[in-house]
């Protein structure tokens, strides 16, 4: 995908209207006003209109395009959903390139005739290559070339600049674009997807990632048909500029699978964990993106896996408040060298706390030089600067005099007929310009957090590992817990020593394996379709003597078990869940959370796609919120994060390898003095309509 293949929707040389019409509060005559600007030869299609300005057909209208020097490009059509089959046909046939399709109705609705209309217009557009913008969109915007494609007349003010915006709706796409522009940030492109039934996220992203004239893109996400085509974009588009990313559906839990993991791995996380992978910065809120697309419009750090940050501020009091914002964040702020402390200290009054934050007091004359001294301290990566309007300085003038090399990041709070003029002197010089300390500890992190995310892809690509060769297993069904575990050990991973027993032979082999294992021991239900044996009373643990084993059998015969598990328990220790899970959109994942049983309830979990190299599987561990619990936390056990690593991706490599894995879970995996073992095991094969689709 290039710059060209798109260029005929973002950046048409004659645009036709279908379904223009002579009455002014009609679709079709909203968007033919709105499109009047875009100063390139415009066609207005409506058979029945018989007014002078308007033609019968597109082919009428393609030669009108002709006649005035331009090429029949893009087709707007305001036309009611059934008929924009047939109108898509005709657009190609007089060579209109591409198309974007307000109305709904199509297969959005879930109705027949809706899905119906998807698949006649995705026929129509495969035969002919017209690349569809929709439906159901209001449609996209691209300031700098005053090309308005809204019928929604406030995006005519919307600035020229360049920050692009992708959005799965349209009023997403204008709410967004309008918050941006209120931060004094303009735009390059703005586009709602709609349907996105041709163009979609990835498509707009690979356009955006060759734009020269755009610095940013701000990525809102509901939903995606292609989880790998997207993936692939924003590693490309990521690579050449900030990508910042807000996804929908916190509270979605409609695809959970039975599992845990399945739980636990919500589309929403799975989502923000995949696209940060991927190179994104999440935020959590349009107030967040927009402090974040301002903070990374100044310019990227280089890749740093943890920089540091100065804060100087006119006020102390404020000044904490970002102190615990870019705490709560990890963000390092770390104390300022001797050298730079002594300077200051000969800059602003002695009460002032000087090594960073940095609090100047009431700034004045030469708050320069304090954001001169700050910025070239060796420790420093990045300064943010927050002040009140005040008549005694002018704190943006005197940050850009400051003239520092490292990038500063300015906040300002005041009456509103005062930060007008500071922002608009801002951005005449260049400098980020947000209002509140919550936002500028908002762009500072975002700011940080797309240099860690690109020091930790560059240490990943830079080390060499052993290419991981997983075992092609054949679906042999009944995969119970034994032969779970059985495949589980093939793969290196520790399970604790066991036997199965059928009860239907007696108990003398059960209380043998008692006396072989060694108690305590733990007796299980065997059965394939069971996936939580504790809620059914299929798991009872500490069995110490013959006679708890007889209680024990004689409870899970009641059950209607036939077959039991004997397992020698282990020590106590640190519980985790590890599964891997073939996810509907992105495939394949790798999910670790802290918690074992209860990781739902903590929900301390990290999340990457497969295939998982090593490297990124340590990340993956050390991601965990309460990872310290794994390296000695008050003395207890210690991981061998390389092997557990090893083991991550060997089960994510499993399941890329064996298409007909839907989830393979350990829960719990315990982490002893001894290592780690794996206490439970649970494998879900895919249903077969599942399996030959993907073959």
């Amino acid at each position: 995908m290039t710059v060209e293949v798109l260029a005929p929707l973002f950046a048409p040389r004659g645009i036709l209207v279908l379904g223009a019409s002579t009455s002014p509060d009609k679709l079709g005559a909203v968007m033919a006003r709105s499109l009047s600007t875009a100063g390139v030869p415009l066609a207005l299609v409506n058979p029945r209109a018989g007014v002078p300005g308007f033609v019968a057909t597109v082919a009428e209208g393609a030669r009108l395009i002709a006649a005035e020097g331009g090429r029949p490009d893009l087709a707007v059509l305001c036309v009611p959903a059934a008929a924009t089959p047939d109108a898509l046909t005709e657009c190609a046939e007089a060579g209109v390139r591409a198309a974007l399709v307000c109305s709904g109705g199509f297969g959005e609705t879930g109705e027949p005739q809706g899905i119906a209309l998807d698949e006649a217009v995705q026929a129509s557009i495969a035969a002919s290559g017209l690349r569809l913008l929709g439906p159901n969109t209001s449609g996209f915007f691209a300031p700098a070339r005053s090309l308005i494609a809204s019928f929604v007349p406030g995006a005519h003010e919307l600035p020229a600049g360049d920050v692009a915006v992708v959005a799965s709706s349209g009023g997403v796409n204008h709410l967004l674009s309008y918050r941006l522009a209120g931060a004094g940030l303009g735009l390059s492109l703005a586009v709602g997807l709609g349907a996105g039934l041709d163009v979609d996220h990835a498509a707009v992203l690979e356009y955006l990632a060759d734009d020269e004239g755009t610095r940013v893109i701000a990525l809102h996400l509901e939903s995606t048909r292609d989880g790998e085509a997207l993936l692939a974009a924003v590693r490309r588009a990521s690579a050449r500029k900030p990508v910042v990313a807000l996804v929908v559906g916190r509270g979605d839990v409609s695809e959970f699978a039975q599992s845990h993991t399945g739980a636990l791995a919500t589309s929403w996380r799975t989502t923000r964990s995949v696209l940060r992978q991927a190179g994104a910065v999440l935020v959590d809120d349009e107030d967040q993106l927009v402090a974040a697309v301002a903070g990374l419009r100044a310019g990227r750090l280089a890749a740093h896996p943890s920089p540091g940050v100065a804060l100087v501020t006119g006020q102390a009091g404020p000044g904490l408040l970002i102190a615990d914002a870019l705490a709560e964040a990890g963000v390092r702020v770390p104390r300022l060298s001797d050298r730079s402390v002594a300077r200051l200290g000969e800059l602003l009054p002695p009460l002032t706390f000087q090594a960073n934050p940095v609090d100047t007091g009431r700034p004045g004359p030469g708050f320069s030089e304090v954001v001169r001294t700050v910025a070239a301290d060796a420790s420093i990566e990045l300064v943010g600067v927050y002040g009140l309007t005040e008549p005694v300085l002018d704190m943006v003038g005197a940050v850009g005099e400051a003239g520092a090399d490292t990038p500063v990041i300015v906040a300002m709070d005041g009456p509103a007929s005062e930060i007008a003029p500071v922002r608009a002197a801002a951005a005449a010089a260049g400098l980020p310009f947000l209002t509140g300390p919550s936002a500028l500890a908002r762009a500072l992190a975002a700011v940080v957090e797309d240099a860690r995310i690109r020091a930790e892809a560059e240490h990943q690509a830079g080390l060499a590992e052993d290419p991981l060769v997983a075992p092609v297993v054949d679906d042999t069904g009944g995969w119970d817990e034994p032969a779970t575990k059985a495949l589980v050990a093939a793969l290196g991973i520790p399970i604790p020593p066991s036997r199965v027993v059928a009860l239907d032979t007696g108990r003398t082999a059960a209380h043998a394996a008692l006396d072989e294992l060694g108690a305590p021991i733990a007796v299980k239900l065997v059965d394939a379709a069971v996936l939580h044996k504790t809620e059914l009373g299929g798991v009872h643990l500490g069995i110490s003597d013959h006679a708890a084993l007889d209680t024990a059998l004689d409870a899970l015969e009641s059950i209607g078990s036939r077959r039991v598990l004997l397992e020698r328990m282990a020590p106590g220790g640190v519980d985790l869940i590890v599964g891997v899970r073939r996810d509907p959109v992105f495939g394949p994942i790798v999910l670790v959370g802290l918690g074992g049983v209860a990781a739902e309830a903590s929900a301390d979990v990290a999340i990457r796609s497969v295939p998982l190299t090593r490297a990124a599987a340590e990340a993956l561990v050390r991601e965990l919120r309460g990872s310290e619990l794994l390296f000695g936390w008050r003395g207890g056990p210690v991981l061998d994060i390389a092997a557990f690593a090893g083991h991550l991706a060997a089960l994510g490599a499993l399941v890329l390898r064996n298409p007909w894995i839907d989830e393979l879970e350990l829960n719990p995996v315990r982490l002893t003095v001894d290592g780690i073992v794996a206490l439970d095991a649970v494998l879900i094969p895919r249903k077969d309509d599942d399996v030959n689709a993907d073959s």
